[in-house]
């Protein structure tokens, strides 16, 4: 188990183990992933978590009108992983859940209980599955990172934060997303 201290509380991330098989006949759970035997479950994320999540889900979609988006959907990564990101963006509509192909770009809202995870495990599983792009909130910082996949490796392409509160941030040839991150993080 992890644990995180955010402010008075204390937030659990709990890990479970169980077999792959046996995380398919659990009940639809919106906040749990299967990683490496365990299943992870994470607290609900916050209001400002999912309200940042919200709108950069609204403005991708907008930007990438021809483009699949939504929010805390599984995605199948190598080595029989199942992810959540926070939000995801598709070519297209994926066939079925947890989509078995790669997202063209996911985003993770920072929480307390799941940085290390989404900067630390994530990131590389990210990569690893061929994602173009990894986008990076941080709410507390007030920083958004645009991260590019280059051989399997993550570089910035972008760092939207207070001293370059804007930028036009390209998605393959997808589109161009504004990104504004008083938009993002009111």
């Amino acid at each position: 188990m992890s644990v995180a201290i955010a402010g008075d509380h204390v937030e659990t991330l709990l890990r479970v183990p169980m077999s792959y098989e046996e995380y398919l006949r659990l009940p639809s759970h919106p906040r749990h992933e299967w990683v490496d035997g365990l299943v992870v479950m994470a607290p609900a994320p916050s209001g400002p978590h999912q309200q940042a999540a919200r709108r950069l889900a609204n403005l991708l979609e907008e930007s990438l009108s021809a483009c699949y988006v939504t929010e805390a959907a599984g995605v199948r990564l190598p080595r029989d992983r199942e992810r959540i990101p926070d939000v995801l963006v598709f070519a297209t509509e994926p066939a079925s859940w947890p989509a078995e192909r790669a997202p063209v770009a996911v985003v993770e809202v920072l929480s307390p209980s799941t940085r290390g995870e989404d900067l630390l495990r994530k990131a590389p599983e990210y990569a690893e599955a061929g994602i173009a792009q990894y986008w990076v909130v941080d709410i507390d910082a007030r920083i958004i990172e645009v991260q590019v996949n280059v051989e399997g490796r993550w570089e910035l392409l972008a760092t939207v934060d207070g001293a370059h509160p804007t930028a036009d941030v390209p998605v393959g040839d997808h589109g161009t997303v504004p990104l504004d991150l008083a938009a993002v993080l009111r």
